[in-house]
């Protein structure tokens, strides 16, 4: 069916905007990934029954469906050859004293102001929190730099929503015979498989569910495979009363790693890492040595517990006005923009082992796996990220541009973070670019069960295949030049 036949047909069955023109399609073609993958439509469903209606249509007609938010991601997750079904007409949102109900194309930066005019807050604060889609985040389950103190998606969602495979509306902790499903598979995972680390955005969430309650965090973390996101329960917070920055400097990344596990136990709000490369982007004064900076935050409950004479690095800025502490973090949020500015013409930076999360006292496996990829690819690298959590953001920018050459690295990289106990993804999800790794994450055993779990929500696979449960390497709609990518781009 091509797209002229495939709008005709849709329009018959939505009251909703359908696009097939070439300009359109391009643009939904990339999000913020280094990927590419053409849609044959494009649909902006106008209400739920738009969203039922298109999921019927997709099982019949064997199309497969991806949904979108703001298309913010760093993996693919909202790229598909098929129908990308953007979520933006559904942006109502409520609040109460502890949650916040709401749809999927809610933008986050638009709740923040909401709720900072109530004295509340919304815990998981990603670096694009200013534009990107509350759907999105639960697709990814994203944290950010606060999940020391609220946690990531997982750990906030009450209660959600969504269509399935099939096009049923099903309500999660409601008890159904998916929820009965998920409990059994739960009850039959090999937990030691899983990573010993904070927060993970890998595979899927059995781990965390024990009871009918748990239900609603499957979703958290499966990137549309599961279901297309309607509404959902998420908790807020009162916004700190007080808060205080400091600023530590250090003379080398290992230093500054290697406190971090000493640093976490005074409970912290938030403990971020930058390196040199970073701090040369940021318009402030700094030592003529500086190697690395932590940036460590506590709110009024535990602003007096930092000792700096445990620590090797030297704190050079205490930091307690508001205006002030905005100002330093807009610095930190601003590390990607920061590492995309130090990439020359005959360069490029691929997001593939940009999320990798290890235990905290782990944090130098990191470190160390990365010089050896520098050395051995001559390539170079910029780091940064949620070093309280053992999250590091690794920018590797490369001359040499082969899918043979990032792949390589892709698995020399992700069998060390596994071997030290760690996801290869903390908070960014599989997508195009770590699908493939799965298995090797969670084992046969895992992965057998995920499939299972996969079959119950999804029956037909039109769900955003090709994530989470995938045979395609991850090279597949990887753009390796400017422009246009490999002669894998679906026409």
């Amino acid at each position: 069916m091509n797209s002229k036949l495939l709008k005709l047909k849709l329009s018959k069955t939505i009251k909703g905007e359908i696009f097939t023109q070439k300009e359109v399609l391009a643009f939904y073609s990339v999000d913020s990934s280094s990927y590419q993958v053409f849609p044959r439509v494009v649909v902006i469903p106008k209400d739920r029954k738009d969203v039922i209606n298109v999921v019927k249509f997709a099982v019949k007609n064997k199309i497969p469906i991806v949904p979108r938010g703001a298309g913010t991601g760093l993996v693919g997750s909202a790229l598909g050859s098929g129908i990308i079904l953007d979520m933006r007409n559904f942006h109502k949102f409520s609040l109460s004293k502890n949650y916040v109900t709401l749809e999927p194309g809610v933008q986050k930066g638009i709740l923040d102001k909401a709720l900072s005019s109530k004295g509340k807050i919304f815990g998981p604060n990603p670096s694009v929190g200013s534009y990107c889609a509350i759907g999105g985040m639960i697709g990814n389950n994203s944290s950010g730099s606060k999940s020391l103190r609220y946690g990531a998606i997982i750990d906030n969602l009450l209660e959600i929503t969504i269509v399935n495979g099939e096009g049923k509306v099903i309500k999660f902790p409601r008890k159904s015979q998916t929820t009965q499903k998920i409990l059994s598979l739960a009850k039959r995972i090999n937990k030691e498989k899983f990573p010993k680390v904070t927060k993970n955005s890998c595979g899927y969430r059995l781990d965390r569910i024990t009871n009918l309650g748990d239900t609603p965090k499957i979703i958290a973390g499966s990137e549309g495979t599961l279901g297309v996101i309607l509404s959902a329960k998420l908790k807020i917070y009162d916004k700190p009363k007080k808060r205080i920055l400091y600023l530590l400097e250090y003379k080398s990344a290992l230093d500054a790693l290697n406190d971090c596990h000493y640093i976490v136990k005074s409970n912290p709000v938030a403990l971020e890492y930058v390196d040199k490369n970073t701090i040369e982007s940021i318009p402030e004064k700094f030592s003529k040595n500086i190697g690395a900076m932590l940036f460590l935050e506590y709110d009024s409950n535990n602003r007096y517990q930092f000792k700096t004479q445990h620590i090797h690095g030297k704190v050079f800025k205490k930091i307690t006005k508001d205006k002030e502490i905005n100002t330093w973090w807009k610095y930190r949020d601003s590390s990607l923009a920061y590492s995309l500015k130090k990439i020359s013409k005959n360069e490029k930076s691929f997001h593939i082992i940009e999320d990798g999360i290890v235990p905290v006292k782990e944090l130098r496996v990191i470190l160390e796996t990365i010089h050896q990829i520098e050395k051995k690819y001559k390539c170079r690298s910029i780091i940064y990220g949620h070093a309280g959590n053992g999250n590091l953001h690794v920018r590797l920018i490369m001359k040499n541009q082969s899918a043979q050459t990032i792949r390589s690295i892709a698995q020399h990289y992700f069998k060390r973070i596994i071997n030290a106990s760690g996801s290869i993804t903390g908070e960014h999800g599989d997508g195009l670019a770590r699908s493939e790794f799965v298995r090797e994450q969670y084992g046969n055993q895992n992965y057998t069960i995920f499939k299972i779990l996969k079959k119950e929500f999804d029956p037909h696979n039109i769900l955003n295949p090709g994530k989470k449960i995938t045979s395609k390497p991850m090279t597949e709609y990887l753009v390796i030049n400017s422009g246009l990518k490999s002669s894998t781009i679906t026409k």
